[in-house]
């Protein structure tokens, strides 16, 4: 890599964390007033507890903690970490509608703001997460082709992954969208995807994705 590459790379890594911050801080000062209202709403549904802190891996592999907005029954993970699917009974009444909106995940800006994570980037799986994978056969996704380089930069409340690909898609087809991303990732890129993201949310249209988020709006 030259000088002048070498410029451009830590100036655009300096410009997307100003992006973070500038967006974490007024998403925090915005959504402020809908945690109370997150909060009760499964104090009353379900009961305590009202928080879910979970580690989550980061860039290079550092572990860090997220707390999240309960969305499922407190045994959730009682038989091992696994991602949420469509039609999961572990979600509960108030959480498929906080899952639809993505205020679950609202308490992450704050890891935004620390430098945890990033608006925009691959997203921050669970260590020792495991997927189905052929007949019956179970796999860390450490262990899924395209792991480690998605772990070259940090993970991100939305991305091209999360946005665009199918919920039932297979982990190592969804690290081709983290990969795709770091290749191409830019202020222009990020800014498109953060107001993809927004409009996702205000339609309450996170539980669907990618193709069949496009089937649904076409129906």
């Amino acid at each position: 890599m030259t000088i002048e590459e070498r410029a451009a790379c830590i100036v655009a890594s300096r410009a997307k964390r100003a992006v973070d911050i500038a967006f974490a801080a007024t998403g925090l000062c915005v959504t402020a007033p809908l945690w109370l209202v997150a909060a009760a709403a499964i104090l009353i549904d379900d009961g305590r507890p009202v928080w879910h802190r979970q580690a989550r891996s980061g860039l290079r592999g550092r572990e860090f903690f997220v707390t999240k907005f309960r969305s499922m029954v407190v045994d959730a993970d009682k038989d091992g970490a696994r991602q949420a699917v469509t039609g999961d009974r572990r979600i509960t009444r108030v959480g498929r509608w906080l899952r639809a909106t993505a205020l679950d995940e609202a308490p992450q800006l704050w890891n935004i703001l620390v430098g945890d994570m990033s608006v925009v980037g691959p997203r921050a799986l669970r260590p020792g997460e495991i997927e189905a994978e052929g007949p019956g056969a179970l796999v860390r996704l450490e262990d899924v082709p395209g792991f480690t380089v998605r772990s070259l930069v940090r993970p991100g409340l939305t991305g091209v992954a999360q946005i665009h690909a199918p919920r039932r898609l297979p982990r190592h087809r969804k690290f081709r969208y983290d990969r795709l991303y770091i290749t191409r990732q830019s202020i222009l890129v990020d800014a498109g995807l953060i107001f993809q993201s927004i409009w996702v949310s205000l339609t309450g249209d996170w539980e669907r994705r990618g193709r069949d988020r496009r089937r649904h709006q076409h129906q």
